[in-house]
């Protein structure tokens, strides 16, 4: 009506830029949730480095990998060094290789080189602890970045040192940082993936850590070549490389959406799960992983620390202590003797420094290659079968290495003990390096998972440092009898799973919930793994419908009906 009185007044002009604008209006109607898709776009270009989809999953994957280098090469960095005699000339007080030591001198140089070895697991062990009260408040990204932070101050205090006291508190300090990251990635990256994913990650994850192992090796090796105490300084220094890459990094990439929408945070929850998923925030897709996901959370939120000894219809204590001492097993079957003590444990099979920390490396290199067949084997055999290979294997290997350690003259002896070590190693990386970062999850209830995932990592640091100091004790007053105790402990690992560990591939929480349920008493400790034998299976191997909800119609799986 307007345009038409305009029109009427002979004003053209104005009913031209009337009608201009209306146009304009209807086209920015039209085009307004366009743009504000563009716009969130955009924002989540600036936020994940241009990444989105497979791309981004890859980038999380690369820092998280990297994490778990970082990991093993500080485990495996001061094995190589300790047979460095420019550097056990600096650190005087652990060099029980000297010659002419008494016995009470020897004993105590090797507690001193037990201390400052191990230190770093006890930092660890008080980084894990520290993650538990900050871990929540701070989120994912911001625990990563400050542990590497704290790494890096470590790593330069340990490479600066020219005191035993200075070396020993960077090893400390290091230690800590690690903790809280070795608590923090899994959860993050597992937080941030697909969750069919989920089970092979975290058995890559452990093939990372033998990578960074079989790193620190090598540039031991290498650098023992050097003049001076660049040999020593060097690697110790050399982890930074790995601090700065993934500083540069971490805080440029998506928060886990599960923290997020925990401190309701839920938009940018949506965020996250499209950019990771490639697909728009208001997809189908999105509104089902936000919703899981908060149920998950309110399940969670329910629980506390007390919940971990509740001796409930859950049997919540009882599935504690296993994953527990899952974790424990893996410590105290000696691989760390290995680990960290690999280059003078050759040197006492009688090998020159040279050739003691050449084995050493060609030794991580296979414990690399042999980490990788689980990766495969986990889903396709199970848990079960790879805990009991893997422990009957280190039973014999140890009783072997027990036999010819008490022999090192002999050339045989000698051949056969660095045979055995590589052995060793492929057992362990087959059966227990990364079983005992996913069993702990499947195993403990959804409400006291967190509490309980903590509780068992505690286990494996506290345990780590208990073998790593009491090692070159060990080896001082005992020698190849050292051997024989590790023997006896992965002999007692192995009717252990067998009556105690029920199988867990393939089942859901509340699968898991529903075997407990039904085993009861003190008596429902020894009934459990028949109970998971026997219990019908929900889903199959590809993730086919097996079962109904309510258990009336049944598919395809007559070997798991009793």
């Amino acid at each position: 009506m307007h345009e038409a009185r305009l029109w009427l007044n002979g004003n053209r002009k104005e009913v031209g830029t009337l009608r201009q604008r209306l146009q304009d209006d209807d086209a920015d109607a039209v085009s307004k949730q366009a743009f504000e898709h563009r716009q969130r776009v955009i924002v989540m270009v600036r936020k994940y480095l241009g990444l989105s989809g497979q791309s981004l999953n890859w980038a999380i994957g690369a820092v998280a990998g990297c994490d778990f280098l970082l990991f093993g090469y500080d485990q495996g960095v001061m094995g190589g060094i300790l047979t460095l005699p420019v550097f056990l000339d600096q650190f005087p007080d652990i060099n029980d290789t000297a010659p002419d030591l008494d016995p009470a001198t020897k004993s105590n140089r090797a507690t001193y080189q037990g201390i400052a070895v191990a230190s770093y697991n006890l930092g660890c062990f008080l980084g894990a602890i520290a993650t538990i009260f900050i871990g929540n408040p701070l989120g994912r990204r911001r625990i990563i970045f400050l542990g590497t932070a704290v790494m890096t101050v470590g790593a330069a205090l340990q490479a600066s040192a020219f005191s035993l006291q200075h070396f020993i508190i960077g090893r400390i300090i290091t230690g800590f940082g690690n903790g809280g990251n070795t608590s923090t990635v899994p959860m993050w990256q597992s937080e941030t993936c697909s969750a069919h994913k989920r089970g092979k990650l975290v058995m890559i994850e452990g093939a990372l850590i033998t990578g960074g192992i079989m790193i620190s090796y090598w540039v031991d090796l290498g650098l023992s070549f050097a003049p001076g105490s660049v040999a020593w300084r060097f690697p110790l220094a050399f982890q930074i490389v790995f601090c700065v890459f993934i500083l540069s990094l971490v805080l440029s990439l998506p928060e886990s959406p599960r923290w997020l929408i925990l401190k309701s945070r839920d938009e940018e929850a949506r965020e996250v799960i499209a950019a990771i998923a490639e697909v728009e925030d208001d997809d189908n897709y999105v509104d089902n992983e936000v919703r899981a996901i908060k149920e998950t959370v309110a399940e969670m939120s329910r629980g506390r620390c007390s919940d971990l000894f509740a001796r409930d219809q859950n049997r919540t204590l009882h599935r504690t202590l296993i994953a527990y001492v899952n974790q424990m097993f893996q410590q105290i079957s000696g691989i760390n003797l290995i680990t960290y003590y690999a280059a003078t444990i050759y040197r006492g099979l009688g090998m020159s420094p040279f050739m003691s920390r050449l084995l050493a490396a060609l030794n991580g290199t296979e414990y690399f290659i042999a980490s990788w067949p689980s990766v495969f084997l986990v889903e396709r055999v199970g848990r079960r079968k790879l805990m009991l290979f893997g422990g009957i294997g280190q039973a014999l290997t140890m009783a072997i290495l027990a036999g010819v350690g008490s022999n090192t003259e002999s050339t045989g002896c000698q051949i056969a003990g660095i045979v055995f070590l590589f052995v060793f190693n492929t057992f362990f990386a087959v059966g227990w390096l990364g079983m005992t970062w996913l069993y702990p999850a499947e195993i403990t209830p959804l409400r006291t998972r967190a509490p309980a995932n903590a509780l068992s990592t505690s286990s494996n640091w506290i345990f780590n440092f208990m073998v790593v100091m009491i090692t070159p004790v060990a080896f001082a007053n005992i020698k190849h009898h050292t051997y024989t105790i590790f023997a006896i402990i992965n002999a007692i690992m192995v009717p252990s799973v067998y009556f105690f560990f029920p199988e867990t591939a393939y089942r859901t929480l509340e699968e898991m919930d529903s075997i407990f349920q039904k085993v009861h008493g003190w008596k429902g400790a020894f009934q459990v793994v028949h109970q998971a034998r026997v219990e019908p299976r929900r889903y199959g191997k590809n993730g086919e419908l097996l079962i109904t909800l309510n258990g009336v119609k049944e598919k395809g799986n007559s070997e798991h009906t009793p």
